[in-house]
């Protein structure tokens, strides 16, 4: 412990914490914090830990850092070269939730994705008179696809 020269809290400083910090980290130089937790501390505290060469700084320190390193952006490549999730979710080895959390992060719009079926054959089909079910096997596509497409608003 007597190697550590900066720590970061999540309280607001006070006399007592101020105490036990010096006795636990001896050579510390410098206390962040974030900037509302700062703002609640007493500029007293502050001044007197300047004093004793101990800086307070304002720092931001929020939630865990984003794993995707990019990846999005590829996935959202891929997926206008015209892959579909699933193929995109193969391809690179990451679960087709996460395709599409992905792409969803980096904000792509899904209706120029790829679709799985013609929905354009399914209203043309309709509207020459054929009921779901024969739609269905017509184009060898689940009934409830079927209803989704006719029924999207």
């Amino acid at each position: 412990m007597d190697e550590v020269t900066t720590i970061h809290i999540t309280k607001a400083l006070s006399s007592a914490m101020i105490v036990e910090l010096i006795d636990k980290y001896p050579n510390l130089e410098e206390i962040t914090c974030s900037p509302s937790v700062y703002n609640r501390t007493s500029k007293t505290y502050i001044d007197a830990l300047a004093q004793l060469d101990i800086e307070v700084k304002r720092k931001y320190e929020w939630g865990a850092k984003s794993k995707s390193n990019g990846l999005e952006n590829y996935v959202l490549k891929l997926s206008d070269e015209g892959l579909s999730a699933k193929e995109i979710s193969l391809k690179l080895d990451i679960s087709l939730n996460r395709v599409y959390y992905l792409l969803r992060k980096a904000k792509a719009n899904f209706n120029n994705r790829k679709r799985k079926h013609d929905h354009d054959e399914v209203i043309q089909l309709r509207d020459e008179g054929l009921k779901p079910k024969e739609i269905s096997e017509e184009l060898d596509i689940p009934i409830r696809s079927v209803y989704y497409i006719l029924n999207k608003k």
